[in-house]
């Protein structure tokens, strides 16, 4: 048994938000950039360019990279091997977040009492913390700050089977329509088709973790998240909803085994901001 003290995870959780709230990934980068080569509207070629230099500001200022710091979003992946010392681990990564909210003077946008009176915490806990458990001695914890503005499109649906692989298509690219400008494109779009419905949505946003450059293994897959993207370009939507040629930089699906009576599908939109940070203790 390998332990693992509390106030690593803590140290590591803060850091994480603070990194991924200055630095967009270098995979999201080229994505923008590729997306500006290819872009034929001249305005939304203008909207790909003052992101960039946003992009570059903020790394070398040490600011955010957008106002919205967004909820903490932390997936962990626990191996059995591991033992937490010092402390409780939702706790240690809820002081993380508090830390690194406080630290790198990031707007705290979380509120308790959500339909009622709505006051902020102050220091954007609770973070919303997914665990899976598997095998080894490590800790891995990936950060994914998510604005307000992308999550508020987020949808799930529950199909009939029979609708088959067009309904999937149909559904996702039907949404980026219906939202338009909403989610600050262009998008990363997160998938999930399968499970239940809150399996569904759930894989739907670990979609965002994905590298944009990295297909789903699956060939099938694969094959639909090309589909999807080349409809989702289609729409004319572009660069902050001012009609181009990009409107989503990727399509990112996960499928899971799921009852024959039902096909929930979610999506999970990232804005153009798509941070994300991991690390391995």
């Amino acid at each position: 048994m390998r332990e693992i003290e509390a106030g690593d995870v803590t140290n590591t959780v803060a850091r994480l938000f603070e990194r991924s709230c200055h630095y967009l990934p270098t995979d999201v980068i080229i994505a923008l950039k590729q997306a500006r080569q290819r872009e034929k509207s001249p305005v939304c070629r203008s909207v790909l360019d003052r992101i960039l230099e946003n992009v570059e500001i903020a790394g070398k200022e040490q600011i955010p990279l957008c106002q919205d710091t967004g909820a903490a979003v932390v997936m962990l992946e626990l191996g059995q091997e591991v033992h937490v010392v010092g402390g409780d681990l939702y706790a240690a990564v809820n002081e993380g977040v508090r830390q690194g909210y406080s630290q790198g003077y990031l707007r705290k946008s979380i509120v308790n009492q959500p339909c009622f009176a709505r006051m902020n915490t102050r220091d954007n806990t609770p973070a919303m913390i997914h665990t899976d458990i598997v095998s080894g001695d490590r800790l891995k914890i990936s950060v994914l700050p998510k604005g307000g503005g992308s999550e508020n499109c987020s949808r799930l649906a529950v199909l009939p089977p029979a609708k088959g692989r067009q309904g999937v298509i149909d559904f996702v690219v039907n949404l980026v329509d219906e939202v338009g400008g909403n989610p600050c494109p262009p998008v990363i779009i997160g998938v999930g088709i399968g499970g239940t419905t809150d399996k569904t949505m759930l894989i739907a946003k670990k979609a965002l973790l994905r590298k944009v450059s990295e297909s789903n293994p699956d060939p099938e897959v694969a094959d639909l998240e090309r589909e999807i993207l080349e409809r989702v370009n289609n729409l004319g939507i572009g660069a902050m909803g001012y009609g181009g040629t990009i409107t989503a930089l990727a399509v990112h699906v996960e499928a899971f085994p799921c009852h024959i009576a039902s096909m929930p599908v979610a999506v999970n939109l990232q804005c153009w901001c798509a941070r994300r940070e991991e690390a391995v203790l």
